[in-house]
Protein backbone atom coordinates (compact mmCIF):
# COMPACT_ATOMS: atom_id res chain seq x y z
CA UNK A 1 0.00 0.00 0.00
CA UNK A 2 2.24 2.82 -0.94
CA UNK A 3 -1.07 5.16 -0.33
CA UNK A 4 0.50 6.00 3.15
CA UNK A 5 4.23 6.13 1.79
CA UNK A 6 5.22 9.72 2.13
CA UNK A 7 8.73 10.19 0.09
CA UNK A 8 10.41 12.87 1.07
CA UNK A 9 10.83 15.85 -1.02
CA UNK A 10 15.09 16.53 -1.76
CA UNK A 11 16.30 19.47 0.47
CA UNK A 12 17.22 22.94 -1.91
CA UNK A 13 20.95 21.45 -0.91
CA UNK A 14 20.47 18.42 -2.51
CA UNK A 15 19.43 19.61 -5.43
CA UNK A 16 22.22 21.77 -5.99
CA UNK A 17 23.57 22.37 -9.19
CA UNK A 18 27.31 21.77 -10.37
CA UNK A 19 26.63 24.35 -12.96
CA UNK A 20 29.65 27.56 -12.51
CA UNK A 21 27.24 30.36 -10.75
CA UNK A 22 27.75 34.07 -10.49
CA UNK A 23 28.44 35.67 -7.24
CA UNK A 24 24.78 36.85 -6.68
CA UNK A 25 23.18 33.57 -7.61
CA UNK A 26 25.63 31.77 -5.29
CA UNK A 27 24.44 34.16 -2.15
CA UNK A 28 20.85 33.77 -3.13
CA UNK A 29 21.81 30.19 -3.08
CA UNK A 30 23.16 30.12 0.65
CA UNK A 31 20.47 32.39 1.41
CA UNK A 32 18.01 29.82 0.76
CA UNK A 33 19.97 26.96 2.06
CA UNK A 34 20.38 28.86 5.26
CA UNK A 35 16.49 29.07 5.52
CA UNK A 36 16.07 26.09 4.82
CA UNK A 37 18.07 24.43 7.34
CA UNK A 38 16.98 27.15 9.69
CA UNK A 39 13.95 24.85 10.58
CA UNK A 40 16.20 21.95 10.81
CA UNK A 41 18.58 24.00 13.48
CA UNK A 42 15.41 25.32 14.92
CA UNK A 43 14.57 21.73 15.70
CA UNK A 44 18.11 20.50 16.39
CA UNK A 45 18.33 23.48 19.40
CA UNK A 46 14.83 23.09 21.38
CA UNK A 47 16.03 19.10 21.47
CA UNK A 48 12.98 18.10 23.34
CA UNK A 49 11.65 14.56 23.39
CA UNK A 50 12.39 13.69 19.60
CA UNK A 51 13.85 9.72 18.90
CA UNK A 52 17.34 9.53 18.22
CA UNK A 53 17.01 8.33 14.33
CA UNK A 54 14.72 11.70 14.06
CA UNK A 55 17.91 13.40 15.67
CA UNK A 56 20.30 11.62 13.88
CA UNK A 57 18.61 12.63 10.37
CA UNK A 58 18.24 16.50 11.23
CA UNK A 59 21.70 16.18 12.26
CA UNK A 60 23.14 14.94 8.78
CA UNK A 61 20.65 16.84 6.84
CA UNK A 62 22.27 20.27 8.38
CA UNK A 63 25.89 19.20 8.43
CA UNK A 64 25.05 18.71 4.64
CA UNK A 65 23.23 22.21 4.45
CA UNK A 66 26.30 23.50 5.96
CA UNK A 67 28.99 21.83 3.84
CA UNK A 68 27.05 22.41 0.58
CA UNK A 69 26.60 26.70 1.70
CA UNK A 70 30.56 26.23 2.75
CA UNK A 71 31.64 25.22 -0.94
CA UNK A 72 29.22 27.77 -2.63
CA UNK A 73 30.62 30.21 -0.26
CA UNK A 74 34.39 29.92 -1.30
CA UNK A 75 33.52 30.17 -5.00
CA UNK A 76 32.15 33.68 -4.43
CA UNK A 77 34.62 36.16 -6.05
CA UNK A 78 33.19 39.40 -4.46
CA UNK A 79 34.57 39.95 -0.33
CA UNK A 80 31.77 41.83 0.22
CA UNK A 81 29.28 39.41 -0.32
CA UNK A 82 31.05 36.30 0.73
CA UNK A 83 31.38 37.81 3.83
CA UNK A 84 27.34 38.11 3.88
CA UNK A 85 27.34 34.80 2.87
CA UNK A 86 29.35 33.36 5.72
CA UNK A 87 27.61 35.80 8.59
CA UNK A 88 24.95 33.97 7.08
CA UNK A 89 26.13 30.43 7.49
CA UNK A 90 27.93 31.52 11.07
CA UNK A 91 24.22 32.78 12.26
CA UNK A 92 23.04 29.05 11.43
CA UNK A 93 26.23 27.59 13.27
CA UNK A 94 25.37 29.42 16.61
CA UNK A 95 22.03 28.47 16.33
CA UNK A 96 22.97 25.02 17.35
CA UNK A 97 25.77 26.00 19.30
CA UNK A 98 28.58 24.50 16.79
CA UNK A 99 30.67 27.81 18.07
CA UNK A 100 34.18 26.07 16.66
CA UNK A 101 32.94 26.24 13.35
CA UNK A 102 31.60 29.84 13.99
CA UNK A 103 34.51 31.04 15.23
CA UNK A 104 36.69 29.44 12.30
CA UNK A 105 34.35 31.51 9.40
CA UNK A 106 34.39 34.51 11.87
CA UNK A 107 38.14 34.79 10.93
CA UNK A 108 37.47 33.95 7.43
CA UNK A 109 35.33 37.69 7.33
CA UNK A 110 37.90 40.20 5.68
CA UNK A 111 35.47 43.45 6.31
CA UNK A 112 36.26 44.36 9.99
CA UNK A 113 32.66 46.31 9.87
CA UNK A 114 31.10 43.05 8.99
CA UNK A 115 32.84 40.57 11.81
CA UNK A 116 32.07 43.27 14.77
CA UNK A 117 28.36 43.20 13.60
CA UNK A 118 28.63 39.48 14.17
CA UNK A 119 30.22 39.48 17.65
CA UNK A 120 27.94 42.06 18.70
CA UNK A 121 25.36 40.05 17.73
CA UNK A 122 26.51 37.01 19.33
CA UNK A 123 28.94 37.73 21.98
CA UNK A 124 30.01 34.43 22.86
CA UNK A 125 31.78 34.04 18.92
CA UNK A 126 34.19 37.06 20.69
CA UNK A 127 35.31 34.94 23.62
CA UNK A 128 37.72 32.85 21.39
CA UNK A 129 38.58 36.29 18.82
CA UNK A 130 39.96 37.56 21.79
CA UNK A 131 42.04 34.43 22.87
CA UNK A 132 43.71 34.33 19.43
Amino acid sequence: MSWFRKDRQPDIWEVAGDEPLDDIAAAHGIRDICAAAGAIAEKMAAGGRRAEQDQAVDAARYQAAIKCALEIAMKISDDAMRDVSLGQIIRLCVKVDHLKTARVLVRAIKSEKTRAELTADHPVLRGQDAAS
